[in-house]
């Protein structure tokens, strides 16, 4: 991946990033209150020799000494020295427990010696430095002794009393803060990759451009009030929705200008990615640019088409498939434009056998014949194979991918499926895209207060075609759409 990659993993997760981050500083702020407080006293002693001689005994006398206390070092925290302090200040310790509260240490080439004591008191940690050190120094004096008697050639004195601290050397708040930050922040950034690696979901065109080369025809904006009014109205028609419909459809007439076939089928991997309102806005921009429009729903599982424009859906395509009806006589105007819907009709027990019959074909043929542009609604790709037996009999397909709800496996399962039957992939629709936010769609469009001068989007009026009032056809309407078209093409 590249570095923009990673900054876009940042952006998406950057929630999770920071509520990590400061879970980590809350953690290091609480184990500052909750350890208790440790205290440190040290005190420093000093080795020399004895005896006074010349420069030379001196500095034998010197390099002696610096041998021997590494030694004495060591000696500090023997039961030798402790025991004494234990007595002395009446402890209830063993020398071991005792042992590992204190620490003896010495620079190289010095004869220095630093008796650090860590408890949890202030003063008796100053009290048992400073007998540590007494100690010491009397254990050193019986050790040196000569076997002759005598006085011991090393003398060890005080340079440093201990003292009671006044703030406790543990636990440092400053650095449990900026531990807690830092592992926090490193998890925060550690759970995003892992989360991106793991999310399979299509976000953006970004995601998309990963799995297919098929071109992105245009993005649906997320609308949350999509669900209760999913149908681009009059009242809507400067609205972000409307006009991302609208390029979609000049993208889909380009990318189907070389074909013979006036029909497009609209389908997606699996439910719920918004097909079904994607078709139906689609056929109604296109009827407001002037074409007269078929919509056809044949997705004979889950129909949706005549729910969303009010329409009578109990006679459709299955009453026109099965013989028991024209196809002229169960189209149903919609609208002020040349906007024709064949509803879906009963649902049948085969579906399947019944779109890849000879009829639908014919049926399809005879919508071609008639109109400028047909749009079916077909089902899911991956269910059933409803949409690919479909497939074979239209010019083009339009993918509808549904951003944060399809994954990459089902996406590319379901071009697969397209590719195994020869259908001609004209591109894909992501909708549901996000507004904000890093995958938020780049293209821009005109503001919604701003006059609409494309002529292609202007709603075209066909008189005596359907009566607005009770919503039926008028008479003679499909007369006029479906022979008398075909008369004046003839002619």
């Amino acid at each position: 991946m590249e570095l923009r990659d990673y900054l876009l993993i940042l952006r998406r997760n950057w929630i999770m990033i920071v509520a990590l981050t400061l879970v980590g500083l809350l953690v290091g702020g609480l184990t500052s209150l909750l350890t208790k407080p440790i205290y440190s006293a040290e005190t420093q002693l000093f080795v020399a020799t004895q005896n006074s001689g010349s420069v030379q005994d001196l500095q034998t006398g010197n390099t002696f000494i610096q041998a021997r206390v590494s030694s004495y070092v060591k000696t500090a925290t023997t039961p030798t020295v402790l025991q004494p302090v234990i007595d002395t200040l009446g402890l209830d310790a063993t020398p071991q427990q005792l042992a590992a509260k204190v620490s003896a240490s010495s620079d190289l080439k010095t004869v220095l010696i630093t008796i650090s004591v860590e408890d949890g008191s202030p003063v008796q940690a100053a009290a048992i430095a400073q007998g540590v050190a007494n100690s010491l120094i009397q254990a050193v004096d019986t050790l040196e002794a000569p076997a002759a008697g005598g006085v011991s050639p090393v003398r060890v004195s005080v340079i440093t009393p201990a003292t009671a601290p006044s703030s406790p050397s543990a636990p440092n708040t400053k650095i449990n803060l900026a531990l807690g930050l830092l592992v926090g922040l490193a998890l925060g950034v550690g759970a995003a990759l892992l989360r991106t690696t793991l999310d399979t979901r299509i976000r953006s065109e970004r995601d998309l451009n990963t799995i297919t080369q098929a071109p992105v025809l245009g993005g649906i904006a997320f609308d949350a009030d999509a669900a209760k009014d999913p149908l681009v109205n009059a009242g809507s028609h400067h609205s972000q929705r409307a006009e991302a419909f609208r390029q979609l459809r000049t993208n889909l007439q380009f990318a189907h200008v070389s074909h013979k076939s006036k029909t497009v089928l609209v389908t997606s991997s699996l439910p719920g990615e918004g097909k079904s309102t994607t078709a139906t806005n689609l056929a109604i921009a296109m009827a407001e640019s002037g074409q007269s429009v078929a919509l056809v729903d044949a997705d004979l599982r889950r129909p949706m088409v005549a729910k969303y424009l009010g329409l009578e859906g109990n006679a459709g395509l299955t009453t026109a498939l099965i013989g028991q009806a024209d196809v002229q006589d169960l189209m149903q105007p919609w609208g002020q434009n040349e906007l024709h819907v064949l509803t879906s009709g009963r649902i049948p027990p085969n579906p399947s056998e019944l779109l890849g019959s000879h009829e639908m074909k014919q049926l399809i043929l005879r919508l071609e014949q008639a109109f400028d542009s047909v749009v079916i609604d077909a089902p899911p790709l991956l269910p059933v194979t409803d949409a690919a037996v479909l497939a074979q009999q239209v010019g083009g397909v339009a993918l509808v991918v549904g951003c944060h709800t399809a994954k990459r496996p089902q996406v590319e399962k379901a071009i697969a499926t397209l590719e195994l039957v020869n259908a001609d992939i004209l591109g894909v629709v992501l909708n549901r895209l996000p507004v904000k936010g890093p995958d938020a769609y780049s293209y821009t469009y005109y503001g919604s207060n701003a006059a609409d001068t494309d002529s292609s989007s202007q709603p075209y009026r066909r008189a005596k075609t359907s009566n607005m009032t009770t919503g039926q056809p008028t008479e003679d309407a499909f007369e006029e759409i479906l022979r008398g078209r075909v008369s004046r093409r003839g002619a």
